[in-house]
């Protein structure tokens, strides 16, 4: 609404403000989770790269992760323990197409990590989820319990259900522990689950909330 033709009163002015307030957070929160996001793909995307094509990589071998670790964290850089590291080498394996996602100002920081890229395969495009709807939909903490999974079907299974679900970190977790996946009877399933994952690429929904019925199960 143009703020020059509504009519002005106190309680529009208090709710204007706490609308405006309310709306710019989110943006906000967004962008600083898919810049967290982004972050830690990079990490695994360069620690890939090095894997493959660096000069020294010999002199470290398999104690690459602790030895970069210890350094990162002599820098201060955070959240770059040996298991966090492995796991956004990790994240970065199962989620190449990411990549093509990030925002224009990242551009110059993917290019070092360009020929990893395209040497990592992808799955299965039938039962995979918008990469740019993960990025904007889910945090990097979401992502980080799918990078848990080893199963690529029942990672798809939780992405499309926590996005269509609009289900939080903790409601994930709980769905992963209780079985959610395998008690749906979609484990044994790949057409049932591509056409739910198909559905889950389409829609925009912020909040649908899935019962199995609904799920038509």
């Amino acid at each position: 609404m143009n703020p020059h033709n509504r009519e002005w009163n106190f309680e529009n002015l208090v709710g204007s403000i706490r609308q405006a307030n309310e709306e710019l957070a989110a943006q906000a929160g967004r962008a600083v989770n898919i810049s967290l996001t982004m972050r830690n793909w990079l990490i695994g995307c360069y620690i890939g790269e090095y894997e493959l094509n660096g000069s020294d990589r010999a002199t470290y071998g398999d104690n690459l992760l602790t030895e970069l670790a210890k350094r990162l964290t002599d820098l201060k850089v955070s959240n770059c323990n040996r298991r966090q590291l492995y796991r956004y080498l990790r994240f970065y394996r199962l989620y190449p197409e990411i990549v093509g996602t990030a925002p224009p100002q990242l551009k110059t920081l993917l290019s070092t990590g360009r020929n990893a890229v395209e040497k990592v395969g992808t799955g299965s495009l039938q039962l995979k989820i918008s990469q740019d709807k993960l990025l904007h939909r889910l945090s990097y903490s979401h992502l980080e319990l799918m990078v848990d999974l080893d199963d690529a079907l029942k990672r798809t299974f939780y992405e499309t259900e926590c996005i269509r679900g609009n289900w939080s970190v903790r409601e994930l977790k709980r769905q992963i522990g209780s079985l959610y996946y395998e008690r749906s009877g979609l484990s044994t399933d790949k057409k049932k689950l591509a056409a739910l994952a198909r559905g889950g690429a389409e829609t925009d929904e912020p909040k649908i909330f899935l019962t199995r019925q609904g799920l038509n199960l």
